[in-house]
């Protein structure tokens, strides 16, 4: 989730001006807005996250509260790679996130081979990410979907059509598990370079070089 804030602002001599932040995550919020009620001259805060949803300061605390000790602020990223020769597939993805009050990053990859295309490879990728989140308990709550492939993501926001019946029924896996999960999805298209790190993993799933962890990020 993000959030922006709207203030009403009052100066000492009674000056008023309405101001609206930037987007920022719940807990920048909330810190944001407690120094700022402190100086007394904010006569009035409301907040809006990123589906125009009004939320007071007492259903910000609530909400930083309850999902203080889940994981949250997600933002996935995934890249799928295949091999014509060998039609294997390697998948990748990294998801970070927070929990607890710490920064903390999966990095997982797959290789599977009954796969055809590069296009299922990213699906598939994808895939993989959402059952790791699956896994990590992750529900209810909105998350970032990060990849470099145009076709898919403009798919998955139903800004292109998709035809061909393999990735149909990878999208039809993929919002089946989404709906399951009660997640909801932002779907964002990133260059190649931004996505360096969940390319990397596809390649080393393609060599056989198996990777997964889960570490804090300092």
């Amino acid at each position: 989730m993000k959030i922006k804030i709207e203030i009403l602002y009052k100066t000492s001599k009674g000056t008023e001006t309405t101001f609206l932040s930037d987007e920022m995550n719940p807990e920048k919020a909330l810190l944001l807005a407690e120094d700022l009620e402190r100086t007394g001259r904010v006569k009035n805060m409301i907040f809006y996250d990123n589906h125009d949803t009004t939320l007071m300061l007492k259903e910000l605390r609530k909400y930083v509260s309850s999902v203080e000790d889940e994981p949250h602020n997600i933002v996935v990223f995934f890249d799928g790679g295949f091999d014509v020769e060998t039609k294997n597939s390697g998948l990748g993805c990294v998801i970070y996130y927070e929990q607890g009050g710490k920064q903390l990053r999966v990095r997982k990859n797959a290789r599977i081979e009954e796969l055809n295309t590069n296009g299922e490879a990213e699906y598939a990728a994808l895939h993989l990410a959402i059952s790791e989140l699956e896994f990590m308990g992750v529900h209810h709550i909105p998350v970032t979907f990060t990849g470099d492939s145009q076709g898919v993501i403009n798919q998955l926001n139903d800004e292109w059509p998709c035809y061909e019946e393999e990735l149909l029924r990878w999208i039809d896996r993929i919002e089946h598990k989404i709906d399951e999960l009660g997640i909801t999805p932002e779907y964002t298209l990133v260059p190649r370079k931004r996505n360096r790190e969940a390319d990397h993993l596809a390649t080393q799933a393609l060599n056989g070089v198996e990777i997964f962890s889960n570490s804090e990020i300092e």
